[in-house]
């Protein structure tokens, strides 16, 4: 029997931030700049080990249907079809540290990442 692939997860930590951050744009929000309504998680080639992580705020309309939609603690985090199999089995992070606050993915997929953990490679 095939076993389904690990998805993608977010922690609490990252629900957390998110819905926090999408909350305070909402607020802020105008005709002319509108709030978003979800943290786009991607993949794309580049960055210094081959692989980047992108994360951005979307509006509704730039959801697609295509998206895997994660809903987790009043956020949703949307991911495109080609991206999830670069995160499969992987979560979505927030870390609040002395040296700064960022989204981290944790990713058992990557062989190796670089020293800010915004780029990765494959095995």
């Amino acid at each position: 029997m095939t076993q389904p692939a690990p998805s993608f997860s977010v922690s609490d930590a990252a629900a957390t931030r998110i819905s926090s951050v999408i909350a305070k744009k909402q607020a802020g929000a105008t005709p002319e700049s509108p709030a978003p309504a979800a943290l786009r998680v991607a993949v794309e080639s580049g960055g210094c080990n081959g692989f980047q992580y992108l994360f951005t705020l979307i509006p509704p309309q730039a959801i697609n249907a295509e998206d895997t939609r994660i809903e987790k603690n009043n956020a949703l985090v949307v991911v495109d079809p080609a991206s999830l199999d670069l995160l499969a089995g992987a979560q979505l992070d927030f870390a609040d540290k002395l040296m700064g606050a960022h989204f981290a993915v944790i990713n058992p997929n990557a062989a190796s990442s670089c020293g800010c953990g915004t780029s990765f490679s494959l095995a």
